[in-house]
């Protein structure tokens, strides 16, 4: 197994705050057919853009009707095909930013979390457990494992897929993983996974803050992204030293709109 169970002990210089915002501003203008000012305007501003298949977007799955909207904190930007578009423009023209976030075709708002470099934290596994580096051919050999789905992408046919992993052993035994997709070139999407007996004891928190040092050493951003349910996940992201840099939705509910057009 590609292994390496000595982790990143020296200092994150790799790269600075700013660049970190350069990188995914630069990635979400592609995604979403913006310009990187379009993603810093005024309060409740709002930027209508026709979706469009840039190259070097990342892969998420668009259906034939799509729809995304997106703040980093001003102004909001939606991104759409020609029909929802429309919808858009009438029901949020004229609104600030709190009004559009509470339509009713908006359903689940995602947090996405960068890491503050002068705030990221490295966090020891509890006794009694070790953390080991996972990579290139050696993640094929965890695919089969049960339990892991949220850490580690096992459809070898999907179109982004893990490139490296952390593992939390306890006497050999993995209990626990944090895993980082591929899906942008500069950018990798954490995922974070433990067994159920080996839960609260601070796995998670200390699988994601290693797997951010190794994804920072190798030149990459990561993210962490979770539901804004999802109160547990957010608390490990905070105690690792990331901040939630953008919200976003995009698995909204048209169908009573598209109906009166």
């Amino acid at each position: 197994m590609g292994v390496n169970s000595l982790l990143w002990k020296g200092p994150i210089t790799m790269m600075t705050n700013k660049e970190i915002i350069h990188i995914v501003q630069s990635q979400l203008a592609i995604d979403l057919n913006c310009t990187m000012n379009d993603l810093n305007r005024e309060k409740d501003t709002v930027i209508f853009v026709p979706a469009k298949e840039n190259p070097g977007r990342r892969p998420y799955p668009r259906n034939e009707r799509f729809f995304e909207i997106l703040s980093m904190g001003k102004s909001i930007v939606v991104s759409a095909t020609p029909e929802r578009l429309s919808i858009a423009k009438k029901y949020m023209q004229g609104k600030d930013r709190d009004s559009i976030f509470a339509l009713p075709f908006i359903r689940g708002l995602y947090l996405h979390f960068l890491p503050d470099l002068e705030k990221i934290k490295r966090i020891s596994p509890p006794t009694g457990f070790s953390l080991e580096v996972v990579e290139e051919e050696g993640i094929t050999e965890l695919l089969d494992l049960e339990g892991f789905d949220e850490a580690i992408i096992s459809d070898r046919n999907h179109p982004y897929q893990t490139v490296l992993v952390v593992l939390a052993k306890r006497n050999d035994e993995i209990v626990g993983m944090a895993g980082a997709s591929n899906v942008g070139a500069k950018m990798w999407q954490i995922g974070v996974e433990i067994l159920p007996e080996f839960r609260n004891l601070g796995l998670a928190a200390a699988l994601v803050s290693s797997l951010t040092t190794e994804i920072l050493i190798r030149g990459c951003v990561p993210t962490y992204d979770v539901i804004s349910s999802n109160i547990a996940s957010q608390r490990i992201a905070y105690r690792v030293g990331y901040y939630p840099a953008f919200v976003t939705d995009w698995r909204c509910d048209f169908k009573e709109f598209e109906a009166m057009i």
